[in-house]
């Protein structure tokens, strides 16, 4: 049997299977011939704290209040290791460190658990937001600010597909807030900072750097949660950074840490992290604000793509079988450039305008093979486990 990569929440306790694609510079994406694009399954898996820590879901706990102004670089680039310390200054009192108490079922017995994991403060009057992974089962929550203050914490709505949760926490005011950017100006070789809560170890927060190392992925962390439009990184990503930022240059917020590509062994994969990119949890908090906590039904088109080199489109990797997308004709290949009135440039602008909808929507998808033009009317599904 081949050897296929592990993706892992850094610390979930579920195992499934999951698929991951990858893009072929400079035209076409390849199907097959990567790890990423050819591996079948992968697993969720336990990533569990030995030396009698908690478990931990992803990032947290912050300390320090620096002063010092982020000189703003849109190329993406460092200009001296010092600036890492001024975005710190910018991110840090915003970032928290959550833990959890609840239960879990272990074969035929129920226990109590413990968790950790961190979060990024949205709004002066104590919204959160987290990884929907960190805060499941959860019947307690606690959150610790950087300055040292505690407070419990509720949940607002959580959107289990997407795995992003909004948290409120109770009689908070005049707090500190991230700034959250936009993703879709990310480049790929941009350096980016992860801040987070590893290990759950005391005394403040971890702090790593690297690179934009991809864009757009998408993995499966079981068989009903896809996750898309991901953010790749080698800035390592480890137990207990679930729910933390991953920043740009200039401080501001690109990405949620969410899952590493894990495994052991020779050809295991390593330095391979993921974040769900801002301008995906952004509508989907603004859902649970409105909705009472119900993030809307995603809408559904079933195609696997990738940007097209010069933004010229989506093209599509893979076509599920039966989805609107295999009965409107769509085929591996294809360059996706319009879903009704919207222009598709780029495999995130086929994302928005699909979820700008609901499924059972009609809306017309434009695609060029062989340099023709050609559209069909679909009705959109709804997302598996969406």
């Amino acid at each position: 049997m081949e050897d296929r990569p592990v993706f892992e929440y850094p610390a979930s306790t579920s195992t499934a299977p999951g698929p991951a694609h990858s893009t072929r510079p400079p035209g076409l994406p390849r199907r097959s011939g990567s790890w990423l694009a050819a591996a079948a399954i992968g697993a969720v898996v336990g990533a569990l704290v030995s030396g009698g820590l908690v478990t931990a879901f992803d990032d947290g706990d912050r300390g320090g209040g620096r002063t010092s102004q982020v000189v703003d670089r849109p190329s993406g680039t460092l200009a001296r290791p010092g600036d890492i310390r001024s975005i710190l200054a910018k991110v840090e009192p915003a970032v928290v460190s959550i833990s959890t108490t609840g239960f879990s079922r272990r074969f035929f017995e129920v226990v109590p658990s413990q968790g950790a994991g961190t979060g990024m403060i949205l709004t002066p009057d104590g919204d959160v937001l987290t990884n929907a992974h960190v805060v499941a089962g959860a019947s307690r929550i606690q959150v610790k600010l950087d300055d040292g203050r505690t407070f419990d914490a509720t949940v607002v709505g959580s959107d289990r597909p997407g795995d992003i949760a909004l948290l409120r926490l109770q009689g908070a005011s005049g707090l500190p807030t991230v700034s959250v950017g936009r993703s879709a100006d990310l480049q790929v070789g941009d350096q980016v900072v992860a801040i987070g809560n590893a290990l759950a170890l005391p005394g403040g927060p971890t702090v790593t750097t690297g690179i934009v190392s991809a864009l757009d992925r998408t993995i499966s962390a079981s068989s009903t949660q896809r996750l898309e439009h991901l953010v790749q990184t080698d800035a390592a990503i480890n137990p207990g950074n679930s729910g933390g930022p991953l920043v740009n240059v200039n401080g501001d917020v690109v990405g949620m840490n969410t899952a590493v590509a894990g495994g052991s062994g020779e050809g295991a994969a390593q330095n391979i992290g993921f974040a769900i990119a801002s301008d995906t949890f952004g509508p989907v908090v603004g859902d649970l604000r409105r909705n009472g906590g119900e993030a809307r039904s995603r809408a559904f088109l079933g195609v696997t793509t990738a940007t097209l080199q010069g933004n010229a489109g989506a093209v599509v990797l893979d076509v599920e079988p039966g989805s609107p997308a295999d009965a409107a004709g769509v085929q591996p290949d294809d360059v996706v450039v319009g879903v009704g009135s919207e222009r598709v440039r780029s495999s995130d602008d086929l994302g928005a305008a699909v979820r700008a909808q609901k499924p059972g929507d009609r809306t017309e998808v434009s695609w060029i093979r062989g340099g023709r033009t050609q559209s069909a009317v679909v009705i959109l599904g709804q997302a598996p486990g969406g």
